[in-house]
């Protein structure tokens, strides 16, 4: 019974084998599927050794396929993007192509060759993007081939940017000396009568103070007295005459030297600036709904330095120096509101020069030479011959500066890690403790801090 029903089951299966046909029975194999790729623009064939009888492109708008002859099939790229490709072939087989439309890489390529020589600039394209790959040397460059490629497309920037070298530092040296040099003569005469030919007055040109008496018409008999407003140089009294006269005979000179000897450092192409001065305050009268009402300004004043240094591809620097020297001027004052404002006397300028490592230029000339005489005289008197002297009252005052600016540009090194810098030199040790350890310097194992020769702890 059980065999029966074995060649029972075996008799229906060949039968369901011979109607439906096994899998795979009477059906061509199909061929593994390609990559085919082709720029836009461009053509590509395709060849067959059976004759084609049809093909088909998923997308036409990326690419389409004409049958040139039954064994050729041109392929043209129109947009960039990916589609399929299928071409059947005479007897039932089949060919599959993945088509791959890419844009054209050679005249963005070239352009970043151009702009960019021997540099490591890669260009690739993947998913209708650009991609960029490579090494430049700073942020501005990465910039550029960005702009270059997206001439072409949507851009991916993947580029590196070189680590840059430090900035070069630049110290300025510089040396102010302002000489001010003045000369002072004064001379005048007062003449005072304490009764003289029974007379009692003075003479005066008014530019010193004269003698006055303290009293005034006195008993017959009895001295007058009179008070000395100002000592001067000579005075001389005859009581038997009732006489007296003050002469001021003044002669003076000065001389001034302001030095300044500022260090600057800066980076290349960044500002640096100086002032060895300090501020004053100056009023300001308010306008509009607080008009009258008078605030409080500070304006600055003294030795002040602003340069630019620029390291060019000459390796010299390029220097703007604005040197400034100003003072108070209180001959020039003003008063406002019960408030004196002096004014501010000022010698700068403005220069540009070029020079190497270590050369120094001098700024000199900048002189103010000044001259001022005063000279007053009683009328008639002051012409009388030989005695017109006593009459007459002359001041003459003479100033005479120079500016004098010395630069000297220097490149500069950071000190490196672990070495000591030199400390400025002290004469002697500052609050010294007898017994005390050297102090030292945590950053540099041994490094203490030793005193200057000739000077013991």
């Amino acid at each position: 019974m059980g065999l029966r029903r074995l060649e029972f089951d075996t008799l229906k299966l060949l039968l369901c084998v011979i109607l439906l046909g096994a899998p795979g029975f009477g059906q061509a194999p199909a061929e593994a599927t390609r990559d085919l790729s082709v720029l836009v623009g461009k053509s590509v064939m395709v060849d067959s050794t059976p004759v084609i009888q049809r093909i088909s492109v998923a997308t036409p708008e990326v690419a389409d396929a004409i049958i040139v002859n039954p064994h050729e099939v041109l392929i043209n790229g129109k947009a960039a993007g990916s589609t399929s490709l299928i071409l059947w072939q005479q007897g039932g087989g089949r060919i599959f192509f993945n088509l791959h439309v890419r844009p054209d890489l050679q005249p963005t390529t070239q352009q970043l060759q151009e702009n960019f020589p021997g540099g490591n600039v890669q260009l690739s394209f993947e998913n209708n993007t650009w991609f960029l790959r490579g090494t430049v040397k700073d942020a501005a460059a990465a910039e550029r081939a960005q702009v270059i490629t997206a001439t072409a497309g949507k851009v991916v920037n993947l580029l590196q940017i070189e680590t840059p070298a430090a900035e070069p530092q630049i110290m300025l040296k510089v040396r102010f000396a302002d000489v001010d040099r003045a000369a002072v003569q004064d001379l005048g005469a007062n003449l005072l009568s304490m009764g003289a030919l029974n007379t009692v007055g003075s003479i005066s040109t008014g530019q010193h103070a004269p003698p006055s008496r303290s009293t005034i018409g006195g008993p017959a008999g009895r001295d007058v007295p009179f008070t000395l407003a100002e000592v001067l140089n000579i005075f001389a009294f005859r009581p038997d005459l009732n006489l007296a006269v003050t002469i001021r005979a003044l002669q003076q000179r000065r001389l001034l030297q302001i030095l300044a000897e500022p260090n600057l450092v800066t980076i290349n192409n960044r500002e640096a600036n100086f002032l060895a001065g300090g501020e004053f305050p100056f009023p300001v009268v308010q306008g509009g709904s607080s008009a009258g009402a008078v605030t409080i300004q500070f304006r600055e004043f003294g030795v002040r330095i602003n340069f630019l240094p620029v390291i060019t591809p000459r390796n010299t620097i390029r220097l703007r120096v604005r040197p400034e020297v100003s003072s108070l001027d209180f001959s020039n004052a003003l008063s406002i509101s019960g408030f004196t404002v002096p004014a501010i006397a000022t010698r700068k300028l403005d220069s540009e020069v070029e020079l190497a490592d270590g050369q120094s230029f001098i700024i000199g000339g900048l002189l103010d030479s000044r001259v001022i005489e005063n000279f007053m005289k009683i009328p008639g008197l002051g012409d009388i011959p030989i005695l017109k002297n006593l009459f007459r009252s002359r001041s003459m005052t003479k100033n005479n500066t120079e500016l004098m600016v010395m630069v000297t540009p220097e490149l500069v090194q950071p000190f490196e890690d672990g070495k000591a810098p030199p400390s400025p030199k002290i004469d002697l040790p500052f609050m010294q403790i007898p017994g005390q350890k050297p102090i030292t310097n945590p950053r540099v194992k041994g490094a203490e801090t030793q005193p200057p020769k000739g000077v013991n702890r």
